[in-house]
């Protein structure tokens, strides 16, 4: 028996990847997480199949489940959305399966934010103007954010940020952003990226607050900050120039 923890990806169901699937067909029993799981994932389990919504439940009795279905030799599907390496909560319950020796395996999934990079077709790392992507949050209920992991620190780079689960305190992030990005520099929101009613809101770090406002929207919202969202005039990268030599296409002259 196996507790199989599975990224469902940001909301299309066929944005879940094919082992991911797979295993939701092959499992006795289902966990999946309430709202943020496209149901339509859910006509993939066997049929039979004990499928439960863990929204309403506390992480012992998740772990219950999980200990019910080990003690019928039943594989487990456990349905996170998203990508299962980031806030995905999968560390607390892989903790309590090590304790209770039920093994376990992962299965990634296609995060948020290169969702949103789809919708919004950008690329978020481009030659000359962004090299990294910073994935980040801010202090919520359910978990804070350590001292030193501060919007004004990663905004000292310069990059591309993609922060997550903030848009109910977006002038708290304009506040601490504007000092390093500048007033004129592109935001963008997406809304439950990949999903049907998935919405976007482009504007500026002085225009962002007031279109979240005017819009309604309060969570299952994607912010992405940085030059790269609008840059036109950024340099070629070299791995494809001419000249470029590398393994498999070896440069001329050389």
């Amino acid at each position: 028996m196996t507790v199989h923890f599975i990224g469902a990806g940001p909301g299309a169901p066929d944005l879940i990847t094919l082992r991911g699937r797979d295993l939701i067909g092959a499992c006795p029993v289902c966990l999946y997480a309430g709202s943020l799981i496209p149901k339509a994932m859910l006509d993939w389990c066997p049929d039979g199949a004990r499928i439960i919504d863990t929204a309403p439940l506390d992480l012992d009795a998740i772990i219950a489940q999980m200990q019910a279905a080990h003690a019928a030799g039943q594989d487990v599907a456990r349905l996170h959305s998203g990508d299962l390496s980031i806030w995905s909560a999968t560390g607390e319950q892989m903790r309590r399966l090590d304790a209770l020796a039920i093994p376990y395996s992962v299965t990634p999934g296609v995060p948020a934010f290169a969702a949103a990079a789809a919708t919004l077709e950008r690329e978020l790392t481009l030659p000359g103007v962004a090299q990294s992507l910073v994935l980040t949050r801010t202090s919520g209920r359910a978990s804070a954010m350590p001292p030193k992991e501060t919007l004004s620190t990663f905004a000292a780079s310069g990059t591309t940020l993609a922060v997550h689960l903030s848009i109910h305190v977006i002038d708290t992030v304009v506040a601490e952003l504007t000092p390093f990005y500048g007033a004129e520099c592109p935001v963008a929101i997406v809304f439950r990226a990949s999903w049907p009613d998935e919405r976007v809101l482009r504007g500026t770090l002085a225009t962002i607050a007031g279109l979240v406002r005017d819009s309604g929207l309060e969570r299952t919202a994607l912010i992405l900050i940085g030059p790269a969202l609008a840059a036109e005039d950024f340099g070629e990268s070299a791995l494809y120039s001419t000249d470029y030599d590398r393994r498999f296409r070896p440069g001329g002259g050389v």
